[in-house]
């Protein structure tokens, strides 16, 4: 551990498995006491962190529920006594469709994780968040958002996934400009091609057809400049590097991890 992140608390949402477990534990490796929020079972995540020497714990929380955001955050400043960053990390995929064949449920329910979950975590935090003590660079509280290369640019077969991507874009940007003056950053995250298994969608098919859908997901990522997936902790590291204050000068950017994927045109 190396500390810079002593003395602070992180809650990171969707932290039992994938970026945000990587998240979750690099902020731990930097000192900060982690709250691993999921609908899934973090025990896993928590354990990591306590065998690395660091603090944490873990509860359930559905982001699109508003009464189980505000139980988190309360547990949360119950526990640790305050909240300095949030990691707004948790997300669904919603499928592979195109928009006229798209399911109304479907759609909701992608809008109302990957884009109200953000919104309703940020509202619960913030009043901490803003309380969260002065600081060297004049702000301690941090939102993260982990939005998608999906909400820059638009791409095939995912109509609800895009439009709720982009919407933690601009929520971003929006959230950004009126907490800036008081001292909270804010700023996002787009994936790219990651090696995770997100919602546990290859976990749930064959051997033979994991292998396929994950060989598919190779071939395109083979395409782009850096030619290969990135695993999780490659992520988790420009996380950690907004969440702390090395990013002094930053609110408002949305940085792509991506392996330059964005940067040109994917023939996949």
């Amino acid at each position: 551990m190396t500390g810079r992140l002593a003395g602070r608390v992180a809650v990171v949402t969707g932290a039992a498995g994938g970026i945000g477990r990587a998240i979750a534990t690099g902020l731990a490796a930097e000192g900060a006491r982690v709250v691993v929020a999921d609908v899934a079972d973090g025990t896993g995540t928590v354990a990591v962190i306590e065998q690395a020497g660091g603090e944490a714990f873990c509860l359930s929380c559905d982001v699109a529920h508003d009464g189980q955001v505000q139980a988190m955050v309360a547990t949360a400043v119950e526990t640790y006594g305050g909240i300095d960053v949030l990691v707004n990390n948790a997300g669904i995929s919603g499928g592979s469709s195109l928009a006229h064949e798209l399911e109304v449920e479907v759609w909701a329910r992608v809008l109302a994780v990957n884009l109200t979950g953000p919104f309703l975590c940020a509202r619960a935090a913030m009043p901490y968040l803003l309380a969260s003590g002065p600081h060297p660079d004049r702000s301690r509280g941090r939102v993260v958002n982990v939005a998608s290369t999906y909400g820059v640019i638009g791409a095939p077969l995912a109509p609800a996934y895009c439009a709720s991507k982009g919407g933690v874009v601009n929520l971003t940007r929006q959230l950004a400009v009126d907490y800036g003056p008081l001292g909270v950053r804010v700023n996002a995250i787009c994936p790219g091609y990651i090696d995770t298994d997100m919602g546990g969608y290859r976990a749930g098919l064959g051997p033979a057809a994991a292998a396929v859908a994950n060989a598919r997901r190779e071939s395109a990522a083979a395409l782009q400049p850096l030619g290969r997936q990135a695993q999780a902790d490659e992520v988790a590291r420009v996380a950690v590097f907004l969440a702390g204050d090395d990013s002094s000068f930053m609110t408002g950017s949305i940085v792509t991890v991506d392996g330059g994927c964005t940067t040109t045109f994917n023939h996949g």
